[in-house]
């Protein structure tokens, strides 16, 4: 186990920000941690890292209790956060080769790493800039690359694709799938579900300082009640009609939004055929048809009622 958290306790005075909240880590996973701001996420992981102190509980990292001056286990950490760390009276290169300096002592060694990161991160056309030179997918890329630049085995990352250009975006999710190939940990936050569908092996929800749900996105899936999402490109659909199709055994809800007809309907069910069936029996013409199975978006709003960003 790379991570163990065990009944971990913080709070603020009267705020509760975590509350007895258990988590695993398993070698070798890409961990997704969601839940909506306030939930605690941040918090779980300044105590992991012994950054903060907690009234109760316990964490063991690498299999080895964690505390503040755990070096032998921060040492294979790496740790990306929301808000970007840099030195802004160093290049990209003096940046990533300081940062390295922290952990290898061996100075050819911290080169050939910099060096390494610096194309991991595809930065090589920007090693003589400053970080205010720096667009902000850029900045993000340099932030990724101070944090894994020493190898580590566990890479925390808080929200790192946040406020960053699709291109960027696209550059970071990549190099979090080829570290963790490598070998690497991953415990992920972010706000975007398709980042955490894309990327995790196993997702835990908090709210409330507290795991309200885990497991595989397949598993997390099948604890809801939201099934299939059909849209269908319909014309001159009456009420009437609209009425017909929501009575249809199973279905739940119909929006019309133009000529754009969605319809839900209960888990394990599919109503795909009895839909299509319908609308040729009545003569209904349609085009393009999409169906498509919950995500994890209509799985964190169900358990937890909340948009991601309340």
């Amino acid at each position: 186990m790379v991570v163990k958290v065990e009944g971990l306790v913080k709070r603020y005075d009267k705020l509760v920000a975590l509350d007895y909240l258990d988590l695993e880590v398993k070698e070798g996973e890409i961990f997704g941690l969601l839940g909506p701001n306030g939930s605690g996420k941040t918090t779980a992981i300044n105590c992991i890292l012994a950054l903060l102190k907690y009234d109760k509980g316990t964490v063991e990292v690498f299999g080895k209790p964690m505390k503040p001056d755990a070096y032998d286990i921060k040492k294979d950490i790496g740790l990306i956060m929301q808000n970007v760390a840099v030195f802004n009276e160093l290049t990209v290169y003096e940046n990533i080769l300081y940062f390295c300096s922290l952990y290898i002592q061996d100075k050819k060694e911290a080169k050939r790493l910099t060096e390494e990161a610096i194309q991991f991160v595809s930065l090589e056309d920007y090693r003589k800039f400053y970080p205010k030179k720096l667009s902000g997918g850029l900045l993000r890329r340099l932030n990724i690359a101070c944090g894994i630049v020493h190898k580590p085995k566990l890479i925390i990352l808080d929200e790192p694709t946040v406020a960053v250009d699709p291109q960027s975006r696209n550059k970071i999710l990549e190099g979090i799938r080829k570290l963790n190939e490598e070998g690497a940990t991953v415990i992920y936050t972010s706000h975007y579900m398709e980042e955490v569908e894309m990327l995790c092996s196993k997702i835990a929800i908090i709210d409330k300082g507290r795991v309200i749900a885990k497991g595989t996105k397949e598993q997390l899936k099948e604890m809801i009640s939201i099934g299939e999402k059909i849209t269908i490109e319909a014309y001159h659909l009456s009420e009437a009609q609209k009425a017909v199709l929501s009575k249809i055994p199973d279905v739940y809800s119909v929006k019309v939004n133009d000529s754009n007809v969605e319809i839900r309907s209960n888990r394990g069910k599919n109503n795909l055929l009895r839909v299509l069936d319908y609308l040729s029996e009545h003569n209904i013409s349609f085009g393009r048809v999409i169906t498509e199975q919950p995500t994890l978006n209509d799985v964190f709003l169900e358990i937890t009622g909340k948009e991601l960003r309340d």
